[in-house]
């Protein structure tokens, strides 16, 4: 139904953004890899997939259709659902988890919080051959040490999981990685570990 979205950037968070769109806030639900490409507080458009259900109406929102088309075929794989998806696109790039199918790797894919062997291997089943790889893209945003921790927890907040237990693992990482300078990277190995 929406294609896209073009608007001014209002709040910026590691799972979600609130662009203005001639007076209009959206909350559109984002992937790790989108929140590093995004600009901070400015114009911005992004391409959204809309998904109606009985209770709620929600939008997800991609830096790129390719990452969109990638999001749009891991939702045919049998249990895998949107949650799933944007987690899935938030441990992995749009590239890496096409690379993952095409080589079966199995053990990268069951890396990412929620996805377990059979759904691993449903998905490498299910989507081999129907993706291919584009030129990978991003600009990436550095963050301030102290303001890393916080955008890391926030992030994972949203993502499901509890404050205590993302505490926990962020600094478990932090302290294993102290070069660990952007935020995407800091919740990708955080992910890893839960």
């Amino acid at each position: 139904m929406y294609e896209y979205l073009n608007g001014k950037l209002i709040e910026k968070n590691p799972a979600y953004v609130i662009i203005d769109c001639q007076g209009i806030g959206y909350f559109v639900n984002i992937s790790l890899n989108t929140f590093t490409a995004l600009p901070d507080k400015e114009q911005c458009k992004l391409f959204t997939h809309f998904i109606v259900r009985e209770d709620a109406h929600i939008l997800y929102g991609f830096m790129d259709d390719f990452e969109r088309n990638v999001f749009r075929n891991l939702l045919n794989v049998s249990g895998v659902g949107a949650s799933t998806a944007r987690m899935i696109l938030s441990a992995l790039t749009a590239n890496e988890v096409i690379d993952a199918i095409a080589r079966g790797d199995v053990a990268l894919l069951k890396s990412v919080k929620g996805i377990g062997l059979k759904s691993a291997q449903r998905i490498i089943i299910d989507l081999k051959g129907k993706l291919t790889m584009t030129e990978e893209e991003s600009s990436i945003l550095s963050f301030a040490h102290n303001s890393l921790k916080e955008e890391a927890l926030s992030g994972l907040v949203v993502l499901g999981f509890s404050k205590q237990m993302a505490e926990k693992g962020i600094d478990k990482i932090l302290k294993a990685h102290p070069e660990i300078e952007r935020v995407e990277h800091l919740i990708k190995e955080v992910l890893k570990l839960m």
